[in-house]
């Protein structure tokens, strides 16, 4: 999905989450914001860490940082 994103808005500056390329679901074309899938990086947490800490890498690390006005939009597509 994102190398189809990236191809499709070429020339727009996109604010990637390291590590969670395969999360990426779609994108707020209004902001050109990246919108990724909340059970997708849990997923791909989970293959590095326990489920414990998984969740609260995530909700910390990851949702719970602001990184501009591209930040990241999250999609609560599951519930922890």
């Amino acid at each position: 999905m994102l190398e189809s994103i990236v191809e499709h808005y070429e020339g727009e500056e996109l604010l990637k989450a390291d590590g969670f390329d395969d999360a990426v679901i779609g994108i707020d074309e209004k902001t050109m914001r990246l919108i990724y899938s909340v059970s997708k990086c849990l997923d791909i947490l989970k293959k590095e860490m326990n489920e414990e800490d998984t969740i609260e890498h995530f909700l910390y690390n990851v949702s719970g940082s602001y990184v501009g006005e591209k930040t990241h939009i999250w999609c609560w597509d599951t519930f922890i």
